[in-house]
């Protein structure tokens, strides 16, 4: 709070009196170089140890690939993403995605009308294919 005069007596002379304002002025100034010294030490803070590392003839880490969505409609057709499979087909067109990469996950997505057996059937073929991670999808129920 700042004191300044300002003539206020019954005689025009001079008071003090307290002026109500804030200046901001150097608020934004310490602000303005905080971020500045932030967004030079952020950098460094993530680089981890310089090192000299050794050379390999490793196989690369492959990266993961996109997962396989698996969906069963209220009609009992299949899908492996948006292609349409026979129900002989289906196992033998699994086995050979198992057989590019096992890990991939396979997310099951079945229609609220199928039978339990349904999805039962669907997952043991999955599992007969090969595929060690099966997830199954469902609808988030929203608030009312």
């Amino acid at each position: 709070m700042a004191i300044v005069t300002r003539p206020t007596g019954e005689n025009g002379g001079e008071q003090y009196q307290p002026l109500a304002e804030i200046n901001v002025t150097p608020m934004v100034d310490v602000m303005l170089v905080l971020l500045v010294i932030f967004m030079v030490t952020a950098p460094l803070l993530m680089v981890g140890v310089p090192l000299d590392l050794p050379k390999t003839r490793a196989a690369a880490i492959t990266e993961h690939k996109d997962p396989i969505i698996l969906s069963l409609n209220r009609g009992g057709e299949v899908f492996i993403g948006d292609d349409k499979v026979a129900a002989g087909d289906l196992e033998p067109r699994l086995a050979a995605l198992a057989a590019e990469d096992p890990k991939r996950i396979v997310f099951v997505r079945g229609d609220k009308t199928i039978t339990y057996a349904q999805l039962m059937e669907m997952l043991s073929q999955v599992n007969r294919a090969g595929f060690l991670k099966v997830s199954l999808v469902a609808e988030a129920s929203g608030s009312k």
